[in-house]
């Protein structure tokens, strides 16, 4: 089993993060996953949640770096966040998809929907994985949830502009490993 990554891996450029998580592995209980696809944002773009300064819903946003930041989306899901950067610089970086590696029996029971649809999505990896708003401010190198190191080579990476937003869509801060079944739809171009 790798080691959980550490505080110093994410207290860099969140851009710069983003695409070193793909490959990486994100556990929490029985389950875990590779990740495949991530999104990156920053206080400065107005896409953040950070953006515009701390409220009480975000001040995970400008914790420690290696913080898990862990919000509901629309109402509905949770989504988790690895915090990037300084202590006290609001950015994030968003886990869009996993590839299953463990617990996928208690992932499917999780989510009641087909394999093919397991995690290939934000909302829909927390779901299979167990992870919720109590994990919020955890810490991803101490646990509950934790990201882990890769294990082999870095991937082929393909960048695209990220989806579901409506602000800062211009930016090409969404990665994801090339040619993997489980990234998200819309597919960034160059996907193959």
């Amino acid at each position: 089993m790798t080691a959980a990554l550490a505080a110093t891996f994410y207290d860099r450029p969140v851009t710069e993060v983003a695409p070193d998580l793909l490959g990486c592995t994100l556990h929490y209980g029985d389950a875990s996953g590779l990740i495949v696809e991530t999104e990156a944002y920053h206080e400065a773009e107005p896409a953040c949640h950070a953006f515009g300064g701390i409220r009480p819903s975000t001040a995970v946003l400008f914790a420690a770096p290696g913080t898990a930041y862990v919000y509901r989306s629309y109402g509905i899901h949770a989504l988790v966040n690895a915090v990037c950067e300084a202590d006290g610089v609001g950015a994030a970086v968003l886990i869009r998809a996993l590839t299953p590696l463990s617990g996928e029996p208690a992932m499917l029971a999780r989510r009641g929907r087909p394999e093919a649809e397991l995690t290939n999505g934000p909302g829909k990896l927390t779901q299979a994985l167990g992870i919720g708003l109590e994990h919020n401010g955890s810490s991803l190198a101490s646990g509950p949830v934790q990201i882990r190191a890769r294990t082999g080579a870095r991937p082929e990476i393909v960048t695209g502009r990220r989806i579901g937003i409506t602000k800062a869509v211009e930016l090409p801060w969404r990665f994801a490993i090339a040619g993997c079944p489980d990234v998200s739809r819309p597919r960034p171009a160059g996907w193959r």
